[in-house]
């Protein structure tokens, strides 16, 4: 038995690669200064949380043996 072909439905993708439209699109509006000002705040309140983020994490990250040997002979003391 042969196969059937594709059914119609589906027969636009196989020619969506050699499909070329002649019609352009409208050229894009320019951002005002107005938000191209807003992108830039948002951008820089990114990039603030990202830094403050390291500031604060990698001290607390940071396994400091000195402080544990402290506590430890601190105890060890009070008895």
């Amino acid at each position: 038995m042969f196969r059937r072909r594709e059914s119609v439905p589906f027969s636009f993708v196989a020619e969506a690669e050699r499909f070329r439209s002649n019609v352009t699109p409208p050229p894009r509006e320019r951002a005002s200064v107005s938000q191209l000002a807003g992108r830039s705040l948002v951008g820089l309140t990114l990039i603030a949380g990202f830094a403050g983020s390291l500031l604060f994490g990698v001290p607390a990250l940071d396994t400091d043996r000195s402080a544990s040997h402290t506590q430890q002979s601190e105890a060890t003391s009070h008895r």
